[in-house]
């Protein structure tokens, strides 16, 4: 008997991702804070947020195999998170033009009737275009990227103002690392195939 999969995120991209696996799967928030702790590091706050993540709704559906992600940017150390808004979303684009950022994509998969939980992390080295002000401008107002880590999304317009992308799981930019998904859902008793 394959067990329940539930995706731990209201996220409309980790949903679409999910479903390229063609598995099954049901949507639940998690009830969980999403601020950084003082002087955490962005990486450390994506794990943290996906492991908290998967186990609040494991702890409702404990026969059940739940993933639970995260993503923040790394600016040379600083967090960025979801902008939120227009402004916010310039701000951060001002500042990401003509540099490498890291985006850390966590992922959990937890099933708490069997003391499963696994965690991994994908690294995506993103460098951005020296943008001018106007481009900036042309690509929030088509885009309004405000619910995205970093105010860009890369599967859409946002990919014409990068440089170049590093990844060893390409999903991850998006956010749910599909490899490292698949590998961990296998672990859990998931048959994908």
């Amino acid at each position: 008997m394959q067990r329940t999969l539930i995706l731990a995120s209201t996220s409309r991209y980790r949903r679409e991702l999910l479903k390229r696996l063609r598995l099954p799967f049901v949507v639940q928030a998690p009830e969980v804070v999403e601020s950084p702790f003082p002087d955490e590091a962005p990486r450390a706050i994506a794990e943290r947020l996906a492991l908290e993540k998967a186990n609040a709704v494991a702890r409702s559906f404990p026969e059940a195999v739940v993933i639970g992600s995260d993503q923040v940017a790394d600016l040379a150390g600083e967090a960025l998170g979801k902008p939120g808004d227009h402004a916010r979303a310039t701000a951060q684009l001002r500042r990401m033009r003509g540099r490498t950022l890291v985006f850390e994509t966590a992922v959990a998969v937890v099933c708490a009737a069997t003391g499963f939980a696994q965690r991994e992390t994908a690294s995506v080295r993103v460098t951005f275009r020296s943008l001018s002000d106007e481009a900036i401008e042309t690509y929030l107002r088509a885009e309004q990227p405000y619910d995205c880590a970093g105010s860009a999304k890369s599967e859409g317009l946002g990919i014409a103002m990068l440089e170049a992308i590093e990844s060893d799981d390409p999903t991850a930019l998006i956010g749910l690392p599909l490899i490292r998904t698949a590998r961990m859902l296998r672990a859990a008793g998931l048959d994908l195939l």
